[in-house]
C-alpha cells in the first residue's frame, strides 16, 4: 500500500456507532495503566494521556470499577463517587477538545480482587465460592488469591444496579458511552462460565441462564447511558484469570444471540489464537457494529475491514507507545515499541512521554 492510497484504506473510513460518527475505524483498546490516585480518581496526567491519543476513532478507557467491591488492582480508577465523577470530567473534556470520542469500560473483578483492595478487607464476591489460582498485585507485592463469597440473589440485583448507576455517572461526566468488560475472567465472565458458576438458581445451569447476569447488567447500563451508547467486550477461550468453560462455542453463541436483541453500540471480540474462529462464528449472529482486537497489525486490520469481516479494529500496545498511531499508519511511519516494564508503574514514564511524529 503506497502512502498516497493510505487515506482511502478501510481504517480511515468513518463509522456510525449508535448516535456517534467516528472519524476512523481505529479503536484504542481498554488497558489497565494504574495511574489513578488512592481514591480511584483519574489525575491530570490521565487526562493528558488520553488526550494525546484522541486521534483514535474511539477510545475505550481502562477498566473502571463500578463499586468499591469491584476494585481488583492498585491505582485503578472507579466510578461510584461524586469525586470520581468530577475527576473524570477533565478527561472527557480533554479528549473532546481534540475531536475524540470516548467510552468508559466498566470492570468488576469479582473473585480475582483481593481483601487488601476492598473496603474493610472484605472477602471478594463471585457467582460461586470457587477460588481462582494465581496472585493479586498489591502495594505490598503479590498475594495469593482467596476464596470468594457467593453473592446472594439480593446482592446480585444490587451489583446490577451499581453497573447502571456507574453508566449514568459516566454519561454525566461527558463520556459518549460505556463498555461492559465481560472478558478476562472478571465478574461477568465468572457468571457466564461453567467452571466458575455452580449456582442452582436462575443465574446458573444452562448457557442461557449463565448469560442472565450479563443481560441484566447490559439492560441496567442501557437505562443509565442510553440506547446505542453501550458496548460489550468478550474474549472467548482467552482463559485469563484461571477461567474456562466446558462448552465455549455453545456458551458464546447463546450469549451473542441474546446480545443481538439489545440496542447496543457494538460487540467487541478480542481473540488470542483460540481453537475456534470466533469472528467467523459470532459476526453473523450480531447485527450491529462488530469490533475485533487481539494482536492486529495495520495490514491485517485493513484486510479484515476490506473483506467486511469486522467494522472496526482495536489496537492495544501500539496505542500505548504511539500516541499518534493513526497518523503513523497514514504516513507509513515506523512504530515505537512499548516498554512493558512501565505498563502499571506510577508516573509519566512510559505513559505520557512517548513522542509523536514531527510535524
Amino acid at each position: 500500500m503506497t502512502n498516497s492510497s493510505r487515506p482511502t484504506s478501510p481504517l480511515f473510513q468513518p463509522l456510525s456507532l449508535g448516535p456517534l460518527k467516528l472519524r476512523n475505524r481505529m479503536v484504542m483498546a481498554p488497558m489497565t495503566r494504574s495511574r489513578a490516585d488512592a481514591e480511584g480518581r483519574p489525575t491530570e496526567l490521565v487526562a493528558q494521556y488520553y488526550a494525546q491519543r484522541a486521534g483514535a476513532g474511539l477510545i475505550v478507557t481502562e477498566g473502571v470499577y463500578p463499586s468499591a467491591m469491584g476494585k481488583g488492582y492498585v491505582r485503578t480508577p472507579g466510578m461510584h463517587t461524586d469525586a470520581q465523577e468530577q475527576a473524570w470530567r477533565q478527561v472527557t473534556e480533554a479528549v473532546h477538545a481534540r475531536g475524540g470520542a470516548m467510552f468508559m469500560q466498566l470492570m468488576h473483578t469479582g473473585r480475582v480482587a483481593h481483601p487488601s483492595l476492598l473496603p474493610q478487607g472484605a472477602q471478594p464476591v463471585a457467582p460461586s465460592a470457587v477460588r481462582a489460582a494465581g496472585q493479586a498485585w498489591t502495594d505490598s507485592g503479590p498475594q495469593d488469591l482467596v476464596l470468594p463469597r457467593e453473592l446472594t440473589q439480593t446482592e446480585v440485583a444490587e451489583v446490577v444496579l451499581e453497573y447502571g448507576q456507574a453508566a449514568a455517572r459516566a454519561r454525566a461526566a461527558g463520556f459518549d458511552g460505556v463498555e461492559l468488560h465481560a472478558a478476562s475472567g472478571y465478574l461477568p465472565e465468572q457468571f457466564l462460565s461453567s467452571q466458575t458458576n455452580l449456582r442452582r438458581d436462575g443465574y446458573g445451569g444452562t448457557p442461557l441462564q449463565r448469560s442472565r447476569f450479563i443481560m441484566e447488567v447490559l439492560k441496567a447500563m442501557l437505562a443509565g447511558a442510553g440506547a446505542g451508547r453501550v458496548g460489550i467486550k468478550i474474549s472467548p477461550e482467552m482463559n485469563f484469570n484461571d477461567i474456562a468453560d466446558a462448552t465455549p462455542v455453545e456458551t458464546y453463541t447463546t450469549l451473542v444471540r441474546q446480545l443481538a436483541t439489545l440496542p447496543l453500540a457494538y460487540l467487541h471480540v478480542a481473540t488470542f489464537n483460540p481453537p475456534t474462529d470466533y469472528h467467523a462464528l459470532l459476526r453473523p449472529l450480531f447485527p450491529g457494529p462488530y469490533l475485533a482486537g487481539g494482536g492486529l497489525t495495520q495490514e491485517r486490520a485493513d484486510a479484515l475491514l476490506a473483506a467486511g469481516a469486522i467494522d472496526a479494529a482495536v489496537f492495544g500496545a501500539p496505542f500505548v507507545a504511539n500516541p499518534d498511531l493513526p497518523e503513523r499508519f497514514l504516513r507509513g511511519a515506523a512504530l515505537t515499541a512499548a516498554d512493558r516494564n512501565t505498563f502499571y508503574s506510577p508516573g509519566a514514564a512510559g505513559y505520557t512521554d512517548y513522542p509523536a511524529l514531527a510535524a
